[in-house]
């Protein structure tokens, strides 16, 4: 298996298993735990460089990017599916509990049912799995674009 594909298994599967952890314990109608759910940023980063390690001693800075970014489109694919899978199927309250949450939250905040409901009417279109899918899909890739950028100037072929 080539490191490309091998890298954005690797990110999709272990980014795919944090979410699920997150679900399994519950962490995501959490107000403190929740914000765990973006170690995912570090998981993504971490893959990608060992994944960039291993190709360095053959590709260029360009092509370390190159490398890079789409083992984050196969991931992305990967997580996309997982999100659907999460958010239909395994968990499917997961935006009731996290409006659920949020409005918990602002309330303690001292927020007005006003503001609240504002909040929450504004948020409600972007609450639906396919838009969450697609977030987590575009989020990965540019995560990874950004992080290749980084990453290949440092790890790759001098």
């Amino acid at each position: 298996m080539n490191t490309t594909l091998k890298t954005g298994i690797a990110i999709g599967v272990a980014c795919g298993v944090w979410i699920f952890v997150n679900g399994i314990t519950g962490w995501y109608k959490d107000p403190v735990m929740v914000n765990l759910f973006f170690l995912v940023i570090l998981i993504e980063i971490g893959i990608l460089v060992w994944g960039l390690k291993q190709s360095a001693s053959e590709k260029s800075y360009g092509g370390q990017v190159i490398t890079g970014t789409v083992a984050s489109v196969i991931a992305g694919v990967i997580l996309f599916f997982n999100s659907l899978l999460f958010t239909i199927v395994l968990f499917p309250n997961f935006f009731n509990e996290v409006e659920t949450m949020q409005v918990t939250m602002m309330k303690s905040e001292g927020k007005s049912d006003e503001e609240i409901s504002k909040v929450i009417t504004e948020q409600k279109p972007n609450q639906t799995p396919m838009r969450s899918a697609m977030l987590g899909l575009v989020s990965t890739v540019g995560t990874g674009l950004v992080a290749s950028l980084v990453i290949a100037a440092f790890v790759r072929k001098k």
